[in-house]
This record gives structure tokens, sequence and C-alpha cells, in this order.
């Protein structure tokens, strides 16, 4: 024991040495020779190498420090081997020491570490004597002999010296941090990183299978080989009714991430001491709570709402005071050459931030092999995909839940601070603390819930002024002329049969229908038009403003320009892929599928794409026939005639709904599976084919019923004697108030039923999904748990792919079609407030922590809602020209008459003879022969006319709109470069700032010179 301290300690002191700062103050001292020729600049190299020793003196005092540890350590060390301490291991039962050890011995648990330092750094104290006790000996003492037996039955290193398993119990106190005991090892020092989990039978009647001990020694070697990579790792084992589950702690230390940090190019804090004329900018070891010699940029979390409320000296209600605001610095790419010169690198222990580590830890478990590199056996994910790990997961940072109302705020865990200021219902009206969320859970899903938030916030002017439309229209209702002449015709026009005479469909009068034409009004007049194109700008500026917004937070999460590194294949498709190939890139033999293979199956998903979207059109026409034949028996009722098309067409809206949600579910498995068979190397790959194909077959699915409504219907109806058919079925005809008000039932059935439904499915699927994990694992739930075993009763995060496509939907719908329903915007934005807690309640409190991945944009989802946006321009163009009657009624207005009498007659034709039994009325402009007449031709001109106008000045003044607004702002740009020359500075070696220092001498020396020579001449004449 003496010997192995001894050698670590010498470890530790070389280690030191060789990170010490001696090398750079001879440096300085060097060039500070007598041989140098101004006193300024001996006074300018003194003063370097002032502060250099300075940091020198704080850097022996901590190894004295060291080095007296280290020797009350070997002291103990002797003494417990001449006096160990004895105990009787019969007389000690495991409930006993249950209560002894409550946060390190919980149930049936066994604890094994294999920390090569275990001996060395995991102190603990005994209550009797003061003397110290290291960690091992600990973990050891609370083992019983038989649990030892079985872990060294199943591979686990157990083994300790007789004098570590005699230890007196009662003497036994472990410190360690109430809310923080489930986050370290059981030393108290070594924080989790990362938690693996596996499982295996108690039991077994037959020996295991081949596969069986195939995976067993995958998992072994994986192990051995992240020990290798340098990790600290130790296992937690927990014995259910049928399994016993352990838990892997994986531990990066400092060395480790530093090497690591610099290959993944993690940026860190500068530390930059103020400009003066006697004292160059130098980098040197600061104090890292002195804000003085810490610049930090303003943070970008202001918003338009909250500078309009503080200009109108309005109090901001949306504001609050979350606590433990991350800081703001300049950063630079981490280097461990010039670790000096970052802020808080004198603390490795928070140096790295959560999201760092465990993007270090996933980087070494993804590329740790676990069998032959050649046949690409490396990594967790594939190892997770044949079951050898049935988890791979970073911990949360303890409890959500807050123990009692009177803690400070500021002593709140990273998870408590989320929960309460941005996951709890009370803050549905509250901004959302983004630097916060970024923190805790990575720049990706800080992204997502930024642009959501960013969305949600524009979706505020869009919804007051569809709400003022909408009240126009309720203002305006009584002044709608055309509708009073229906409402006081009586029986004046008797209106064709909705459908044949020969299946019972009998006359009716437009009078019948009063309410609905009065009714249609409110989605169809003048306000709409104006709404459309107002929602068409307002799409274009809320796509530049989030690119402004984006560019922002990139830059202020040190993501700005990120760009991924060389991506390895995933692990599906290196276990499936038949063939090695050298990477031209790494130069790696690494799995290989030939793409020309590839192309086959490509075109077949296009297939099922192609036969997906007729099965699609198929249920259309099915819902289109039940409308129609729902319609015929409503009509024949008297009572229910002049609701008979409200009616078919409210259930046949239900119908779709049923349906379209249905296709959904069914056509995200197919296309995963498709996306899977197509053998895509990488992950960014795999997911940009997935989202195309669920995205154009959702759009489909859910747009095309609105489309045929919006489009096609009433159409191609044909006249009276001559009736266009399909299956037998005359074509149907628009609602009696129009296409407009059935398009409006339409897409607020869909809409808002499919925004109910999903959020339904966010409250009661991850509740379901959670309690069938929790009777599957069968942890004792008498015995506390840890916080690994809390996590692992949580369900996997399953991603952000479903929040962006339930969003990307909604932004098509209330941009395409927001001609006929003014009010889509004011849903959505209620939707998008329950949305935003749904997902952060579910991100904190019911899913395990996610590993912290970097974006700096939304990704192919920003393309998406830019297709979104032009595609608007157009269906609205097209809505207001052929399915409105703005057109109709405003050519009326200037070519017969401006107040609108006699449009209802005018806009009725009389069936021609012969073709019924009695002569009625229907909605076309035709001759009584049957022929259109002039007006309708001119229509149709006007109605071209208008929708090329309308698309290019929408795109001209949008085009304008895009070079107005630059994609990053002016004070943006001036912080990038101030950034980047502070990184050139503080990252410059000593040598190259006295150079800079004598060069600036030179020219300060020339410029004294050269205003001595002409007072030298003056002073020459005047004598």
């Amino acid at each position: 024991m003496i010997k192995k301290i001894k050698s670590l300690a010498t470890k530790s002191k070389s280690h030191q040495e060789k990170k010490s700062m001696i090398t750079r103050f001879k440096e300085a001292t060097h060039l500070s020779s007598p041989e140098k020729k101004s006193e300024q600049k001996k006074e300018t190299l003194l003063s370097i190498a002032l502060k250099y020793q300075a940091s020198l003196k704080m850097k022996e005092a901590a190894e004295k420090l060291n080095s007296e540890m280290a020797s009350s350590t070997r002291e103990w060390a002797n003494e417990s081997v001449e006096q160990p301490i004895t105990i009787d291991e019969t007389k000690t039962t495991t409930r006993k020491k249950r209560k002894l050890l409550p946060t390190l011995f919980k149930g049936k648990r066994t604890t094994s570490s294999s920390d090569p330092l275990a001996g060395q750094d995991n102190v603990m104290e005994l209550r009797d004597d003061g003397r110290k006790v290291n960690g091992s000996v600990l973990s050891s003492a609370v083992r019983t002999r038989s649990t030892r037996k079985s872990l060294e039955s199943r591979g686990i290193e157990a083994s300790t010296s007789r004098s570590q398993d005699v230890v007196d119990e009662q003497t036994i106190r472990v410190h360690l941090r109430k809310d923080d005991r489930g986050l370290y090892f059981n030393d108290g020092k070594r924080k989790i990183d990362f938690i693996l989990v596996f499982d295996e039978q108690i039991e077994t009647k037959k020996s295991a299978s081949a596969s069986e001990e195939k995976i067993k020694r995958w998992r072994q070697k994986f192990l051995k080989n992240l020990e290798k990579a340098g990790l600290n790792t130790e296992q937690e084992v927990v014995e259910n009714e049928k399994k016993l589950i352990t838990f892997v702690k994986l531990h990066a230390p400092w060395d480790v991430c530093c090497a690591y940090a610099e290959n993944l190019s993690i940026r860190a804090p500068l530390q930059v001491v103020p400009d003066s004329k006697d004292d160059y900018q130098v980098p040197v070891p600061l104090d890292p709570h002195s804000v003085y010699f810490c610049e930090a940029h303003p943070n970008p979390t202001s918003n338009w709402s909250s500078k309009l409320l503080e200009t109108l000296h309005i109090p901001n209600a949306l504001e609050q005071a979350v606590p433990n605001t991350p800081l703001d610095y300049y950063t630079c790419q981490f280097k461990t050459s010039k670790l000096e010169r970052f802020l808080g690198s004198d603390n490795p222990d928070t140096f790295f931030e959560d999201i760092h580590r465990h993007r270090i830890l996933w980087e070494i478990l993804s590329t740790t092999s676990y069998g032959k590199k050649k046949r690409a056996e490396i990594g967790i994910e594939r190892l997770l995909d044949e079951k050898a790990f049935v988890a791979a997961f970073p911990l949360h940072d303890g409890s959500y839940k807050c123990k009692s109302d009177d803690i400070s705020p500021e002593k709140l865990n990273k998870r408590q601070v989320l929960y309460k200021y941005w996951a709890r219902w009370g803050c549905w009206y509250k901004y959302q603390p983004l630097d916060h969320i970024r923190e805790y859970f990575g720049e990706k899903i800080g992204i997502y819930f930024a642009w959501l938030g960013f969305y949600t916030a524009w979706l505020l002017p869009a919804s007051i002024v569809g709400v003022l439309v909408f009240l126009y229209g309720l203002i305006t209702f009584n002044d709608n002329i055309p509708a009073q002449e229906v409402c006081d015709s009586g029986q004046q026009y008797k209106m064709c049969p909705v459908c044949d005479e020969d299946i019972g469909c009998e006359y009716w009068f437009l009078s019948d229908v009063c309410f609905f034409v009065r009714l249609s009004y409110l989605f169809d007049h003048p306000g709409t038009v104006f709404y459309s194109v107002f929602v068409s700008f307002w799409a274009v500026t809320f796509l530049e403003y989030w690119k402004r917004k984006n560019a922002s937070l990139a830059h202020h999460w040190d993501c700005l320009n990120f760009e991924e590194e060389e991506e390895r294949p995933r692990p599906e498709y290196a276990a499936r892929a038949p063939d090695l190939k050298e990477n031209p890139i790494t130069g790696i033999n690494e799995p290989y599928f030939d793409p020309s293979k590839r192309i086959p199956r490509i075109l077949s998903g296009i297939a099922a794409i192609v036969i997906m979207i007729c099965l699609v059109i198929i249920f259309i026409i099915a819902v289109i026939m039940y409308r129609v034949l729902i319609s015929i028996p409503l009509f024949e009722n008297a009572h229910l005639r002049s609701r008979a098309s409200t009616i078919a067409s409210m259930t046949a809206a239900i119908v779709n709904l049923i349906i379209i949600m249905t296709l959904g579910k069914v056509y995200e498995k197919l296309a995963l599976k498709l996306t899977q068979w197509e053998m895509h190397r990488t992950q960014t790959e795999f997911e940009d084919q997935l989202t195309f194909k669920v995205f154009i077959f959702q759009f489909v699915n859910f747009y095309s019923s609105i489309i045929y409504v919006a489009f096609f219907k009433g159409k191609f109806v044909g006249y009276p004697g001559h009736y266009n058919r399909f299956f037998g079925l005359r074509s149907e005809e628009c609602n009696n108030g129009g296409c407009l008000i059935e398009l409006a039932q339409q897409l607020g059935v869909i809409m808002i039923g499919k925004q109910i439904i999903n959020n339904a499915q966010e409250v009661i699927i991850p509740k379901l999904k959670g309690f069938w994990h929790r009777c599957q694992t069968r942890l004792d739930q008498k015995v506390g748990h840890s916080r690994w075993e809390d996590d692992f009763e949580l369900i996997e995060n399953e991603g952000l792919f479903q929040e962006y496509l339930e969003m990307i939907l909604q932004f098509g719908f209330i941009t395409i079609f927001v001609a006929a329903f003014p009010l889509a915007p004011l849903f959505a934005l209620l939707n998008n407030w329950v949305e935003i807690r749904l997902d952060a309640h579910k991100f904190v409190c019911e899913t395990r922590r996610p590993v912290a991945e970097r974006a700096q944009d939304i990704g192919v989802w920003f393309t998406i809602l830019e297709a979104l946006a032009q595609l608007a321009v157009i269906s609205n163009a097209f809505l207001i020209a052929f399915t409105s009657e703005f057109l109709p009624r405003l050519i009326y207005q200037y070519q017969y008459q401006w107040t609108l009498h006699g449009y209802t007659n005018f806009t009725l034709a009389v069936s021609p003879e012969n073709t019924l039994n009695q002569t009625c009325r229907y909605r076309d402009f035709r001759e009584p022969d049957g022929n259109h007449t002039m007006f309708y031709w001119k229509l149709l001109a006007v109605r071209l006319a208008f929708v090329i106008v309308f698309e290019h000045v929408v795109f001209g003044i949008c085009k304008m709109i895009d070079i107005m607004v630059p994609d990053i702002p002016e004070a943006l740009e001036q912080k990038i470069k101030r950034e980047r020359y502070l990184a050139k500075q503080a990252l410059a070696d000593t040598d190259t700032i006295l150079m800079m220092a004598r060069r600036n001498e030179g020219d300060e020396e020339d410029n004294i010179d050269f205003n001595a020579a002409p007072s030298s001449q003056s002073k020459a004449s005047n004598a």
C-alpha cells in the first residue's frame, strides 16, 4: 500500500511540473538581458516577469499543500497496516449496513470500483480517531463474502486486501453534500459523467447460448477498453426478482477531458487583461471570480416585446429573475498548450461544463471498440442495438422537486431551476430561460426551444390582425347586401336539387340557407384579402428575423460556423454493410455499401411514397362519396334540409381527421423501415432522407382534402342535364354558403383536432410508457433509489423530429390557407403556449437527460419553412381569385351596381328547358342554353391577371425585405471581429508578444526622435 501511494504521488508531482509555468517565466527573464537598449523596454519585460512570478507563487503554494496531504496519507497507511481494525462479518446483517450507509448501500446493491487512483484520491473520515480511510476500503467494507463471490463469477473486479475488509462500520460517516450524493462516485469527489446499464438473468435453467456469450465478451472488452482510454469506472449492482441490473458509472479525468476537448473543438472562455498604454495586453493566470479581468459581451436574450414595453414604460409581466444565469465571455477554441490563457483553468472540476463532459464521454463511447475493428465492431450505439447494454445516458442534476420552499433560489440545482422557472404550468406567460436550457440540454435542444418561442411570439401580431379582420366581418355583418337579398327572397329563387330527382332529392328555396349565407361573410369579405397579403409578408419577415436571432444565439452559444467533423458510419449501417473500404478522408477501413445498389432501394422507397399517396387519394374519394351519400337523406328531411350540407361536411371532416392521423402513424413506421433499408452511411444522411419522406407524405396526407375543397370542389359540377359524374354519382357542389366557409370548417376541424390529439398524446403516452418501463425494471420501491436508478426508470428521450414536424405542419395551416380561416394563427398561438410547457415538462421531468448535441440552426426544417412561405403566396392568390367571391363582387360593382343590389340574381343561372321536371336556378354564369356568359370570360381573365400581379408584387416586396434585413446584425459582426482579435492575442506565444512590444517601442522611439529634431533645428536658427 505504501509503495503504491508513493508511486502515485511521484507521478502526480511530475505531472504537475510538466504543466507548471516555469518554462514561460524563464523565457521571459531570458529575454530581459542587460543588452536591451531602452529602460522602457526593461520595465515592460519586468512587469511581464512579475506577473508570471506571482502565478508561480500560487502554483508553489498549491504543490506544497498537495505534498502535505500526500504525507498525511502515507502516515495513515503505515498506521492502518500496523494496527488493522477487525470486525466480525458473521454478526453484521445487510439491514444494519443499510442503516449505516444509506447513500452507498441501498437494498441488494454491491459496489465495485476499477479506478487505479481510487486509493489516492477517495478520502473519507473515521469518527472515533479522525484517521482517513480511502474510498476503496469503504466500498469493500460494506461487501459481504457471498456478494463478492457473485461479483467475481460475473467478471467484476472485487478483490481487496484482508485488512480492507475489516473496517468497523459503526465509525464510518460519509461526508457528502446532501444534494449531490447521487451524482458522484462513492468517494464523493469524482462526478459521474455517464451511466451504462446492462442486465443479466439470475437463474437460467439452460446454459447461455453462443450469442449471449458473444455479447458478454463484447461487453467485458468494451468496459476494459474504456479504462484503457483513461476513464474511471465504478459499478453498482441491483437485484430484482429475475435480473441483476448493473449500473456502470463513468468519469473522465482532467487530462482525458483536455485531450478530447481540443479534438472536438470545444470553445472555452478567455482571460484578458484590459488594454493600457503602460502595459501590453498579455494573458496571465487570473482570479476566476474577478470581473475586471474577464471581458464579456452583451447577452442577446432581450427581445422586441421587452424593448417595446420598456419604451412605453409599461411593467413587463413576462420577465422573471432566473437565478444562476450562465455568464457570457469571449471564447476561442480550447488548446491544451495554452491552458493558462483560459478563464477558470486553475479549477479542473468546474472548467468544463456538464454538456461538454457529456459530449466528451459520448465521443469516447462512440469510438471505443469491443471487437474487431475490421468488422466495425465499434461504439456504444451498436452495442445498444445488440442489447449488450440496455441504456446509456448522462444523469440529471438531482431531483426536479424542491424538498422545501424555504431554499434560496441560488442553491437550487440546474434541473430544479428549469422546473421552477420554465417547466411549470405557472410559467406559461413567462420568457423562456434559454441560456439555462442550453446549459443543461445543449445547443440543439436550446435552438429548438428558442425557435419555438420566437415563432410563438411572432404569432401574436398575426393573431391580433386575424382577430381584427374577423371582428371587421362581425361589425359589417348586417351590411352584406347579397346576404340580405337571400334572406328576403322567400320563395323567389327555386333551386335545383343537389342530387338526382329519381333517388328522392327535391327542389328547395335559396332562403332556406339564409343563416349560412350570412355566416359565410365572416370568412369571405374584403378584409380577408388584406389579411392574406399581410400573412405572406409576415411569413417572409418572420424567417428573415429568425435568421438574425439564430445568428445571435449561435454566436452567443459558441456554435456559429460550426461544422461537424467527419461523421462515423451509423451502427446499423456498419452491422449490415457487406464490404469494407478505406475511407479517403480518415484512411481507415470501414464498412461500405455500394451506392449503385442503393439507387434501386431509393427508387423503391419513392414508389412506396407514391403508393401511399394514392392510398390517401383513395380515402379522400371515399370521404367525398360519404359526404355525397350522407347528404341525400339529410336533404330529404324537411327539418334538416337547411343544415344538411353543414352536417355532412362536419362529419366528413371528423372522419377524414381520423383517417389522416391513422395513416400518418402507419406511414411514419413504414418510412423508418424504408430509410433503414436504403443503407445511408451517416446519421445526417439518414435523418435528411427520413425527414423528406415523412414530410412529403404528411403534406399530402394533411393538406390534400383541404386542397380539394379549396381548388377543385364545385368547379367541375356541370349544369342541369349535363352533370359530370364520378363512380355513378354527381360531382358534389359547394356548401350553401360557398366553398370558402366549407374550407374554413375543414381547416378548423383538421388543425384544431390535430392539436388536441397531439397534446393528449404528449400528456398520456409518456406516462403510460413510464409505467410500463417501471413494471419491466421492477426495482425495489421500498428501498430508497439512487440518482442513476431514478433516471433509469425514466423513458428514453426520442429527440425532436416529431416536435419539429408538428410545428412545420402548423405553419403550413396558418400560411397556405389563411385566407379562408383568419383565426388560424390565434389557435396556433394558444396551442404553442401549451406545447412549450408540455415539451419542457417532458424533457425535465419525464425523460432521461439526452446527450448534448451541437447545432447552429434548425437544419433542413428551415428550408421547408421557406418553401411553405413561397407556396403560401401562390395558394392565397388562387384562393382569393378562384374560391372567394371578392373578384366577382368587385367586377359587378364596377360594371353594374356599386351597392351590390341585384348581385344574387346575377349569379344564378336558369336551368335549360326540358332538362328537369321544373325550371330552377343554380349558381353559375351561364346562358339559358348552358353556354358561359361574357361576364364569365371577363372574370376568368381578371382572375388570372390577379394571380400574376399578386404573386409578383408579394414576391418582389419579400425579396426587398430579404435584401434590407441582413442575416447577421451589424453589432454581432463587431462582436465576432472583437472575439477573433482577442483570441489571436490570447493564444499568441510569449515570443510573439514580446516581439510586438519591441516593435511598438521602436515606433515610439522613432516618434520621439522625429519630434525632437525640429525643436533642435529651431533652437539653432534662433541662435
